[in-house]
C-alpha cells in the first residue's frame, strides 16, 4: 500500500464519494478528481457507461475529456488525477494524451479481478496503468494502490 499525505488521502476519498454517487445513478462505482499543483480542485468525473450508453464513459476518461477542453498544458502537467480504482488501459491512455503529471489510485485492478473474476460478460484488458503510462515518452508518476480497503468497500457497496 502506498503512503499518502493528508491532502492526497482527502482527494482520493473524494473520488470514492463520486464513485458511490455513480452507483446511485445506475453506473459502476468509479470516480475521479483532478487537482492542480496548487491544491485547487480542477475537475471531477464519474462513470457514466450505463446512463450515457457509452462504453468510454469511465470516470477518468470523462474527467480528462472535460479538463483538456478547458485547461492549458502546464496546468495539466502539474496536476494529479485521483481515481477510486486503478485506471484501465483506455483511461491510462487518455490520461497520458491529456498530459496529467501524476495519478493516485485506490483499489488495484488485480483486487478487482479477484472480487469480480473476468468472464464473457465482464471482459478485462489486463494491462496495468503503470505499464501503459511507462510506455509513453512523457513521465507520469503513478501512486497506488492506496487506501485500498476503503476503496474496496465502495466497490462492494458497504460503507
Amino acid at each position: 500500500m502506498a503512503r499518502l499525505d493528508e491532502r492526497d488521502a482527502e482527494h482520493l476519498r473524494r473520488a470514492m464519494v463520486l464513485a458511490r454517487q455513480a452507483r446511485e445513478r445506475g453506473n459502476d462505482p468509479f470516480g475521479a478528481v483532478l487537482v492542480g499543483g496548487d491544491g485547487r480542485l480542477l475537475a471531477e468525473g464519474q462513470n457514466t457507461v450505463n446512463t450515457g450508453r457509452d462504453v468510454t464513459g469511465h470516470a477518468e476518461t470523462n474527467l480528462v475529456r472535460d479538463a483538456f477542453r478547458s485547461l492549458d498544458a502546464g496546468t495539466l502537467a502539474a496536476s494529479t488525477l485521483y481515481a477510486s480504482a486503478e485506471p484501465c488501459a483506455m483511461c491510462s491512455g487518455a490520461i497520458f494524451w491529456t498530459g496529467v503529471g501524476r495519478v493516485v489510485y485506490g483499489l488495484s485492478a488485480n483486487r478487482i479481478y479477484e472480487m469480480f473474476p473476468p468472464d464473457a460478460e465482464n471482459p478485462v484488458m489486463r494491462l496495468p496503468c503503470r505499464e501503459v503510462l511507462a510506455a509513453g515518452t512523457r513521465r507520469t508518476e503513478v501512486v497506488g494502490p492506496a487506501l485500498e480497503e476503503e476503496a474496496e468497500r465502495v466497490l462492494e457497496d458497504r460503507a
